[in-house]
């Protein structure tokens, strides 16, 4: 009798901890994933990355594209590494287009700024 008791109480114990295994392993939608990593995307475009960074910037959108069909298939967890690199691949091409767009405007200004030194040099002869 107790050693029929025993192995209920350790099948039900058994059972309980594979339930919470299960329910601990499975991640939640990363759906607020999915609108940041869309929202640095944009933010990239905005910033020119379809000019300066067209690579940096396809990465970041297929890596988002793949883990919306991981999000599909409920593998979550491997959707949220994605995304997570979808946004900093997008938000560094946001960076480097910005970057690269204010190294242009600085030799801009200074061709701007030979070409008056050269005219004043030009008036004062």
């Amino acid at each position: 009798m107790n050693l029929l008791r025993n192995c209920r109480h350790a099948a039900i114990a058994l059972g309980c901890l594979i339930l919470l295994a299960g329910c601990a392993s499975k991640a939640p939608r990363p759906d607020a994933l999915v609108i940041s990593a869309s929202a640095a995307i944009e933010q990239a475009e905005a910033a020119g990355a379809r000019q300066y960074e067209p690579v940096l910037l396809n990465q970041a959108t297929n890596k988002a594209a793949d883990a919306r069909e991981l999000i599909d298939r409920e593998q979550y967890q491997q959707a949220t590494r994605l995304l997570e690199q979808a946004t900093v691949d997008a938000q560094l091409a946001a960076a480097s287009s910005e970057t690269q767009k204010s190294r242009q405007a600085a030799e801009e200004i200074s061709r701007n700024i030979e070409a008056l030194r050269m005219e004043l040099n030009e008036n004062a002869q």
